[in-house]
């Protein structure tokens, strides 16, 4: 239940920022007519996450045992590669997040005159809000296919809620976050979570049939930790833990883990040479009624 709570809060708030950034410029430069726009590409974004994680999940049950043990492979390695994407993604476009999405959004309006600045602010809103929904949702079906019970969508629905009013309370300045740290730490977390999700579709992919290299037992903790120990129920659901993996599982996430984290941590270090103050912290959210920043800089 950690894990989705943790990643859907994350995937939620990286959201809730990019409406918030866009609906409080439109409010500050005169244009709150324009508000119902930000509101219909949420909403459609939505639609298209849901819609595309049901015909997902429909067309996994359609496959016989091994194509579906392939198939849930495949959604894992897209989870993997759209979950360290978006970290490094984030981490990249922190310090000019604000500055890009307002210039999109003087492009939006400027070039699409009368009603079509409408259309254009819902087709930029839905854009942002879907990729953060498709990521969200092939990281979903990887976890929800390893866990069957209520726990995982639970922990899913609740990130999601706390993300949304986390999100409003940036954009009233009622909330003051330190969203540099915020994604720092949770950028590191789901790094794990990646390796682990990357041991697991090598697992998926040997049980389809087609991965069947390094298969040696590297070790065997099943009478000293085994996973449906409670310790063991909870290293395998946060970080992918198997009590006797083979040395495919482990050379993969060792490798991914040190290549991965080695990167993330090397960008994390302060540019210093840009003129940016060190402490700086992601771009401020602003309230429509005050210019004061609403996460912690």
């Amino acid at each position: 239940m950690l894990i989705p709570f943790l990643i859907m809060l994350r995937e939620g708030i990286e959201a809730a920022l990019i409406v918030g950034i866009i609906a409080s410029y439109l409010v500050q430069s005169g244009r709150r007519h324009l508000i119902p726009a930000i509101w219909i590409g949420v909403l459609l974004a939505a639609a298209l996450s849901l819609f595309a994680g049901a015909a997902l999940q429909w067309l996994s049950a359609e496959f016989p045992q091994k194509q579906q043990e392939f198939f849930e492979g495949v959604v894992g390695l897209v989870a993997v590669a759209m979950l360290t994407s978006m970290v490094f993604w984030m981490k990249k476009s922190a310090r000019t997040l604000k500055r890009r999405l307002q210039d999109s959004v003087e492009h939006a309006v400027h070039d699409h005159p009368g009603s079509g600045q409408g259309w254009a602010l819902i087709g930029m809103v839905f854009l942002a809000v879907a990729r953060e929904g498709l990521e969200s949702i092939f990281f979903l079906l990887a976890i929800f296919q390893q866990s069957r019970d209520w726990a995982a969508p639970l922990g899913a629905l609740a990130g999601i809620l706390v993300s949304i009013l986390i999100g409003y309370g940036l954009y009233s300045g009622g909330v003051r976050l330190d969203l540099r740290r915020f994604f720092r730490l949770t950028g590191m977390f789901i790094l794990l979570v990646a390796a682990g999700l990357l041991a697991g579709v090598l697992r998926k992919f040997h049980e389809a049939g087609v991965w069947n290299h390094l298969q040696q037992v590297v070790f065997d903790l099943n009478d000293t930790l085994p996973m449906d120990s409670p310790l063991g129920t909870v290293l395998s659901g946060l970080f992918g833990y198997q009590a006797a993996p083979v040395l495919g599982e482990v050379i993969a996430y060792v490798l991914f883990l040190t290549i991965s984290l080695a990167c993330f941590l090397r960008a994390s270090t302060p540019d210093t040479s840009a003129g940016a103050p060190t402490g700086t912290a992601m771009p401020a959210v602003t309230s429509p009624a005050a210019s004061s920043p609403a996460s912690n800089a």
